[in-house]
């Protein structure tokens, strides 16, 4: 599947920008997940070059077994090598080195700290989301919602391939800059008949005090937005998330995602402007679980243990006050 939302919005002259192409796989014989990154910061200024890690396209992994704690690996590249698709256009590939990704398939070859990590993996879908569209602002797009992956991934000698391999995402985020808090969240669930449902939420700052939120339930075909979020509660050092979302036809979801546990993640992320760095809370082996709630017609419940994944950044005490929101 071709899709748009994969399409770079990077100039090679940006010189306060970041782009990112991730994806995030659920192992489906449930031994653990994996996180891959290929990042573009800051291309116009060649990354933040006065700063450790500060290249200005780097690759990372990140391995969450089951039960034990997280591990990432990322290296580094200069502009030289890298090579990317057409700004704006489809189809949308990149490479740099050994690592490459377009819209249907992904490779990395790492070797980082002793540690040999290398993938080479497919994907499909049904379904992809626009969640946030802020033009030069930024963006949040998920063109592979319900992927399933198939293919191989190493580490350090050890072999895992299975068709299919896993099941997760494929997302596409840009900015100017970070935001300085954010929530977010997407599961994939396995329904009874063999389909797949997925469910993407997220929330963060925006200018004037105000506050993005927005949910994506896809299921059984049909995709229901809901942007009116309610009983609220957020906790950065647990990472657990839980709300409700309705639309004004009575249609309603009831989200809980806990994302505690060993594999709770803690990376520090540059900031565009190579001030420093901030850091970032995932978990890709939460659990999640989502009640939709419709008008004369019984509750549908989806339930997945491991197969989410849970991000959370920042101070969410910037909102406004009077929100229906509590923190903890």
């Amino acid at each position: 599947m071709t899709t748009a939302l994969n399409k770079v919005y990077s100039s090679l002259s940006m010189k306060r920008r970041y782009e990112v192409w991730f994806l995030r796989v659920g192992l489906v014989d449930g031994s653990g997940a994996w996180w891959f990154r290929y990042l573009l910061v800051n291309p116009g200024r060649k990354g933040c070059a006065a700063r450790l890690g500060g290249e200005p396209v780097q690759v990372w992994a990140t391995w969450f077994p089951l039960g034990g704690e997280a591990r990432h690996w990322i290296e580094g590249f200069s502009l030289k090598n890298l090579a990317v698709s057409l700004r704006q256009r489809s189809p949308f590939s990149l490479s740099i080195g050994r690592n490459s990704i377009d819209e249907s398939s992904c490779k990395g070859e790492l070797s980082v700290d002793g540690h040999e990590v290398s993938w080479a993996l497919r994907y499909q879908s049904r379904f992809e989301a626009t969640l946030s569209n802020k033009g030069w602002i930024g963006f949040s797009r998920t063109p592979h919602s319900d992927a399933a992956f198939s293919g191989e991934i190493r580490l350090d000698g050890q072999t895992l391939r299975g068709e299919p391999l896993g099941l997760g995402l494929q997302g596409h985020n840009c900015g100017f800059r970070h935001r300085n808090f954010w929530t977010w969240a997407h599961a994939i669930f396995m329904n009874a008949d063999g389909s797949l449902s997925s469910f993407e939420a997220l929330v963060y700052e925006m200018p004037f005090g105000l506050v993005f939120r927005k949910t994506v339930l896809w299921h059984k075909g049909s995709a229901i937005q809901l942007t009116r979020f309610q009983k609220e509660l957020r906790n950065r050092d647990s990472l657990v998330w839980s709300f409700e979302a309705q639309r004004k036809d009575g249609t309603r979801i009831e989200v809980a995602i806990d994302g505690s546990g060993p594999s709770i993640h803690r990376l520090p992320y540059l900031r565009t402007d190579c001030s420093g760095s901030f850091d970032v809370a995932n978990n890709s082996l939460a659990d999640a679980h989502v009640a939709l709630i419709r008008p004369g017609e019984p509750v549908t419940r989806l339930a997945t243990v491991g197969g989410a994944v849970l991000e959370m950044v920042g101070d969410p005490r910037m909102e406004r006050p009077g929100k229906a929101v509590a923190y903890s």
